[in-house]
């Protein structure tokens, strides 16, 4: 995936999540049949043979986490897949659910291929995906692969940058209000005011109790310098690749639900960020709106910023 040129000041110290896990993908699972395939069955048919097998999935497993109403299956491949294989490979790999939503794959890169629904998935089911690598032509010795997904509560969160709330919303219900306060703007670089939060569709990636954020982002590393900071913020949850979190407001109580003075991340009350770091999945949906900076579609899982049509130009079997 490209990476992004302009970064948010509230970037972290540590990297970005990244898009796989640490269990072993080629490790087959037994894949037991569930009720809507979402994905053709044609398989184009080439001569040539292709060798190919599996490097990382997200997400991981249903023993491991349950994933968000959002959340995207991301395959990624040991090497490259040429342009003119794409449609082959693609055609072998294959999404169900217990309860049916149509889907469709991009190909985001050579070795990196993404599943979105059309529609947000339903909570509470199984999807199980696999690919039938062993019905590659020529991909001697290679085995099946499949994951089970689960996915849990429906989460979605509504960030109002200009009423300076966030509305959470658990399977349709209001959960909780939490005052925030939002990028207040004001620093320009590359045409971008990178001090402004950005508005779309978010999905949450990962988090952690207490991140590292500091000003090396934008070149500050000088301890002297006026615009030097290193904090450790409590209760971060990641919503994109440009370094935008809702977390723990270090300080500045006095600005949340009243008006926007981060550097761009979403800064929350201190009981409210622990409640929502404990109830976030990957794969939440968090919908900010009010700010003139857009969410570009590929700035972390940023994928729902694209209509769905759109989504699909990017399938080789579109």
């Amino acid at each position: 995936m490209v990476a992004l040129v302009v970064a948010t000041a509230c970037a972290a110290e540590t990297a970005p999540v990244p898009s796989g896990d640490s269990q072993a993908a080629s490790r087959p699972q037994i894949a037991v049949p569930v009720a809507a395939a979402t994905t053709p069955a044609a398989t184009p048919q080439p001569t040539r043979k292709i060798k190919l097998d599996i490097a990382d999935i997200t997400p991981m497993g249903e023993k491991t986490e349950k994933v968000g109403v959002g959340f995207p299956i991301i395959v990624t491949f040991d090497r490259d897949v040429k342009p003119r294989d794409r449609a082959t490979v693609e055609a072998l790999l294959q999404v169900e659910s217990d309860k049916p939503n149509e889907g469709a794959w991009r190909w985001v890169s050579a070795r990196k291929v993404i599943y979105r629904t059309k529609a947000y998935w339903k909570p509470y089911q199984k999807v199980l995906f696999t690919a039938r690598l062993s019905e590659l032509p020529g991909n001697t010795g290679a085995k099946d692969v499949s994951r089970r997904f689960a996915v849990g509560a429906q989460n979605v969160s509504l960030v109002d940058t200009k009423k300076h709330v966030m509305k959470v919303y658990r399977n349709g219900k209001l959960a909780k209000k939490i005052p925030i306060s939002a990028g207040r703007g004001g620093l320009i670089r590359n045409g971008v005011d990178v001090y402004l939060t950005t508005s779309g569709v978010h999905l949450t990636m990962g988090k952690k109790a207490v991140e590292t954020m500091t000003s090396s982002w934008m070149g500050v590393t000088d301890p002297k310098d006026p615009r030097y900071y290193k904090e450790e913020i409590p209760w971060a949850v990641r919503i994109s690749d440009s370094g935008e979190y809702v977390h723990q407001s270090a300080g500045y109580y006095q600005y949340l639900g009243r008006s926007n003075q981060s550097h761009g991340c979403v800064r929350a009350t201190p009981e409210g960020a622990k409640w929502f770091y404990n109830l976030a999945q990957r794969g939440d949906v968090v919908k900010i709106t009010g700010t003139k900076r857009k969410l570009q579609w590929n700035n972390g899982w940023s994928y729902w910023q694209l209509s769905y049509s759109q989504w699909k130009k990017g399938s080789a079997l579109s």
